[in-house]
């Protein structure tokens, strides 16, 4: 990747330049069945409309603190290169009362009722689903992302030395989000073409890291596995060698 990028959107720029048709996030729910594989290209795409979403439907500029309240999952991957692309602040499991925006899953909606600025709701259902019936107080992310444009460009640059992430009760600087990801991803054996499995949630560094930034640093790809737990030995052996895996955090 290139050694002169400084956030974790300039590491998804790198990988788009170098090679858009390959794979980057894999999620597999062992809860429900689905398995959604996302090429570079496509997870950028994805990524641009949610950061145009952000920066204009949902007026956030660099400095605001987003609470994002939801499990390991694509989506969740999308919304924190999304913020880093505006320069807003993902913070992680965060306290929605002192937020400026939170972004909820089905599971945190009451949770997610005290940010008293704007608030966005994920189904978390394959295909990128809607709910059903739209969540009282909450603007349904399935509905609002797929208007939005397939280019993103930033009304103010995005400052690497200035807080990006909240996670486990430490703050990082988009430099230090990028630094830290790359000596994981060194520690975890990473390098161009691999495939790392990983079944870590997305609460803590480690689980952000092996889910998302370590892999994207690298040029490696992430195979997200929620509800690891409920596949068998045999399973788990039969998906590694399907997806020709080359490491694994779990």
């Amino acid at each position: 990747m290139n050694a002169s990028d400084r956030t974790p959107a300039d590491l998804l720029r790198s990988a788009l330049a170098a090679d858009p048709g390959r794979p980057l996030v894999t999620l597999y729910d062992d809860a429900t069945g689905e398995r959604v594989e996302l090429s570079v290209a496509t997870f950028a795409n994805w990524v641009a409309k949610t950061a145009n979403l952000l920066q204009g439907d949902l007026a956030a500029e660099p400095g605001d603190r987003l609470a994002l309240l939801l499990p390991a999952h694509w989506q969740s991957a999308v919304w924190l290169l999304a913020c880093s692309s505006v320069g807003v602040v993902a913070e992680v499991a965060g306290d929605p009362a002192g937020a400026d925006l939170v972004v909820s899953g089905p599971d945190t909606l009451d949770r997610a009722r005290a940010c008293r600025g704007e608030r966005i709701a994920l189904a978390l259902r394959p295909l990128g689903g809607r709910f059903p019936q739209p969540p009282e107080g909450f603007a349904d992310y399935a509905v609002e992302v797929p208007g939005q444009g397939d280019r993103f460009a930033p009304y103010a640059p995005v400052d690497p030395a200035a807080p990006a992430l909240t996670v486990g009760g430490a703050e990082l600087t988009a430099d230090q989000v990028v630094a830290r990801a790359r000596a994981d991803a060194a520690e975890l054996g990473l390098g161009p073409g691999a495939r790392l499995l990983t079944g870590r949630t997305y609460d803590t560094w480690e689980g952000l890291s092996a889910g998302l930034f370590a892999p994207l640093a690298a040029g490696a790809s992430v195979v997200l596995c929620r509800h690891l737990d409920r596949l068998d030995a045999d399973g788990l052996a039969k998906r590694v060698e399907s997806e020709r895996i080359t490491g694994t955090a779990v």
